[in-house]
């Protein structure tokens, strides 16, 4: 897209889901360029959570541009993902007060629990809305949403995929991407990095890594938004035509529901 900017950078367009990144070039200066990103990225920023916040500018046809420091690097690998490093930053922005309020005052989204169940249910295709099994899961969730109702919500990413952790040059470990933010329980964030890329077996000690106390109620919530996260998961994988990653969802949920025991 061309931008009419008057200051002379030139702008090339970097490969990802939105189509809203750029690397802008003006002279020796390069920096990373996004449009319309969360105003909660200054904050972040400020954090060391995303690379540093460089300027922000309203160009020509409303766009809101903010320009970051470019930094050379990789994204994660699928092993990778159960880090210490990963855990940390998580740890840092969920118990993160300042974060918090920072969301808080630029209207961050607030997400309770059925509203995560709705967008699986929405626009659901008749392959997924009439599979008998995918219903059970939803009328179980349904059922069970009194575990999830008293949490203290914190600052969520909503979208822990390892593409959107940047690990540069220097081994510097960043999350970028924060268009999915939003107000929530942290069980969100936490199950969706776990059922993406944490063996099952391995998930008491990724807790114990971030700290948590293994009781009911953690179980309990973990519980349900693993089911939930692996419904969306299935959803998405289906949109695609990711028929191989999708069923593979679908048989965790399977065995997951099997052998629910509540830890006691």
């Amino acid at each position: 897209m061309d931008y009419k900017m008057d200051s002379g950078w030139k702008l090339h367009p970097i490969g990802g889901d939105t189509g809203h990144a750029y690397m802008g070039v003006r002279a020796e200066e390069k920096v990373f360029l996004k449009r319309n990103s969360s105003p909660f990225l200054a904050a972040l920023s400020v954090e060391g959570i995303t690379p540093r916040l460089i300027w922000t500018k309203r160009i020509g046809n409303g766009d809101i541009l903010t320009a970051q420091e470019w930094l050379n690097g990789r994204v994660l690998l699928g092993n990778e993902m159960n880090s210490k490093e990963i855990i940390d930053i998580m740890r840092k922005y969920h118990r993160s007060e300042h974060l918090l309020s920072m969301l808080r005052k630029v209207k961050g989204q607030v997400y309770h629990p059925e509203m995560f169940l709705n967008d699986y249910l929405a626009d659901l295709e008749e392959d997924l809305s009439t599979n008998s099994f995918l219903n059970t899961i939803v009328a179980y969730l349904q059922e069970t949403l009194h575990y999830v109702k008293d949490a203290r919500y914190t600052v969520c990413h909503g979208d822990l995929n390892r593409k959107n952790f940047l690990l540069t040059e220097d081994e510097r470990l960043y999350l970028v991407d924060w268009e999915s933010v939003k107000i929530a329980d942290p069980f969100s964030d936490i199950s969706m990095l776990l059922v993406r890329y944490v063996d099952p077996s391995d998930w008491d000690h990724w807790l114990d890594k971030y700290g948590l106390m293994k009781t009911d109620e953690v179980y309990q919530c973990l519980e349900w938004y693993s089911f939930v996260n692996r419904l969306l998961l299935t959803k998405k994988y289906h949109e695609n035509g990711e028929n191989i990653k999708m069923n593979q969802q679908i048989l965790h949920m399977k065995e997951a529901y099997v052998n629910r025991i509540h830890h006691k």
